[in-house]
């Protein structure tokens, strides 16, 4: 069995590449199974860096205001790219910009938007989209988990070996360029390319190989102790344990990434904290009025803002050690927002025909727990943020029940059918559902036949069966308080960037362009975006 950290256990794929497990926290003796770096232990292991001259010390450009036109800018280029997963404009440049004095300066240092993430709005295929301007139908996967054609239960997690597409760090790399690379979802296993990785969560327990080249692995963990590529488990009551774990994978990748800045030679630098994705999921509710299960008394109302007031600390660290005329992107993958509730999308197939069972469901059951009349079956769904639907076509799939030439017309019906379902009160939803060809220019054929966002993306979709009743307000994985949003961030500040303020929607795939644009490179034609302007 497989886990994917947003869908639970499943079968593990047909293709042996791809037979990998999130990794947990390192198990061995107590005093490591939680390991967490405090702040300051790197800052003292390099000081006799320092005193040999690294440019740690010193270097706080990014910190501090420039004329528009800032001095004169050196030959060489260096771009560092801060990813801060599944955080929205609405708390980075209202909510909490006011406390976060380091954050507040690099966006009056350059400008700043919303970012239009991909469809769907997920860690994967979202990362990868950015870095190579490639959409989630092209690029093959269009989440963590993937159906495996041809079968009715077999999935496979999508891993850098299913990514094919170069990434901007290889771009580069073709170009004489060097990248460190730390922590980016999706880079497991590690390809050879010219610089150095660390390999972001999901990650496979056990692992003996997650970086590249294979001894930076005993580098960083010298400094660092064993890297913490996620948190054990971020839908759990166990809250007071969870924080310190989000805040120490925080500090220590920061702390991992100002020694990789300080001591390798790199042109392009990448981080992704997860940490403020888990902190959203396991507090959100706890921080927004407008949330159906906030309590204005929980201990934890205050706690995502502690976090962003740490965060911004670190990052101020952090950017110390950056040469100063560093241009920085700093990015989100998309948005969070509150979640209204679960919508149990096999159980509305059952009731309108769609899904049929050779027996009545004994409770709440996995689909792949009970036995399915796939010959009268003409649709089913995979859950998760939104809803998955694969018509059950004869001649695609092994017992198909829909005629090849009746598919336009089901998926049209059932299209409508489901743009009518109400909320839990009885009140339209502001449902989006898609056809994989209006929303992939190019897609493969292995891509779901509707994809399905309840009310927008405020209701998260269950793919058990049995609830005895369509709607719920907690997951089938453990408390959740947030569901993704269509927006992340983007801020640009450095030498070549004007002081533009806040500007307008930007896109995800104009990412990647814009960074090879920043080397002065030329933006492949197989991308799909375009290079943002700067001045």
């Amino acid at each position: 069995m497989g886990r994917c950290p947003d869908h639970g256990e499943y079968p593990l794929p047909a293709r042996p590449q791809l037979q990998l497990q999130p990794r947990p926290l390192r198990s061995g003796p107590p005093e490591r199974q939680r390991w967490i770096l405090q702040p300051g232990q790197l800052r003292q292991r390099l000081l006799p860096l320092q005193q040999h001259g690294t440019g740690v010390s010193g270097n706080r450009g990014l910190l501090h205001e420039r004329p528009l036109n800032g001095g004169r800018m050196s030959q060489r280029v260096n771009v560092a790219v801060i990813g801060l997963d599944s955080v929205p404009p609405s708390l980075l440049f209202d909510r909490f910009r006011g406390e976060m004095p380091v954050l507040d300066r690099l966006l009056r240092n350059g400008f700043y938007g919303p970012l239009r993430s991909t469809i769907p709005p997920i860690t994967v295929p979202a990362w990868t989209s950015m870095m190579t301007s490639w959409n989630p139908g092209r690029l093959g996967f269009t989440g963590f988990r993937n159906r495996t054609w041809g079968s009715y239960e077999e999935g496979w997690i999508a891993t850098n070996r299913n990514v094919r597409a170069p990434r901007v760090w290889e771009i580069l790399g073709r170009a004489g360029k060097r990248s460190a690379i730390l922590s980016v979802p999706q880079t497991y296993p590690p390809r050879p390319f010219p610089g150095l990785l660390v390999s972001g969560f999901l990650t496979p327990p056990g692992a003996a190989v997650f970086t590249h080249p294979a001894q930076l692995r005993e580098e960083i963990e010298a400094i660092a102790g064993p890297f913490q590529f996620d948190v054990e488990n971020y839908r759990t009551d166990e809250r007071d344990r969870l924080i310190r774990e989000i805040e120490g994978m925080t500090h220590q990748h920061l702390e991992v990434a100002r020694y990789l800045v300080t001591r390798k030679a790199w042109d392009f630098f990448m981080v992704v904290l997860m940490g403020p994705d888990r902190l959203h999921h396991a507090f959100w509710q706890f921080h927004d009025p407008g949330h159906r299960k906030f309590d204005p008394t929980s201990p934890y109302r205050e706690t995502m803002r502690r976090y962003y007031r740490m965060l911004d600390r670190e990052l101020g660290r952090f950017l110390a050690a950056l040469p100063p005329e560093t241009h920085l992107l700093v990015v989100s993958d998309h948005g969070s927002k509150a979640m209204k509730g679960c919508f149990h999308i096999n159980d509305w197939l059952i009731e309108r025909g769609y899904l049929r069972l050779k027996h009545p469901p004994s409770g709440i059951q996995r689909l792949r727990e009970v036995e399915i009349d796939w010959p009268a079956t003409r649709a089913w769904a995979w859950g998760g943020y939104y809803a998955r639907i694969f018509l059950n076509v004869r001649g695609r799939e092994p017992m198909g029940a829909v005629e090849p030439e009746a598919f336009e017309e089901v998926r049209e019906t059932l299209r409508h059918e489901i743009l009518a379902i109400p909320d839990d009160a009885g009140n339209p939803m502001a449902t989006r559902v898609y056809r994989p060809e209006e929303i992939y220019p190019g897609s493969v054929r292995e891509v779901p036949d509707l994809l399905v966002f309840f009310d927008d993306l405020d209701w998260r979709v269950t793919e058990s069966i049995g609830h005895g009743g369509l709607y719920s307000f907690d997951t089938e994985l453990g408390p959740d308080g947030a569901v993704h949003d269509w927006q992340g961030v983007l801020a640009i500040s450095g030498p070549k960037v004007a002081r533009r303020g806040e500007v307008a929607e930007m896109s995800i795939y104009d990412v990647a362009p814009t960074i090879l644009s920043l080397f002065d490179l030329p933006v492949p034609p197989n991308m799909e975006g375009k290079p943002i302007p700067l001045a």
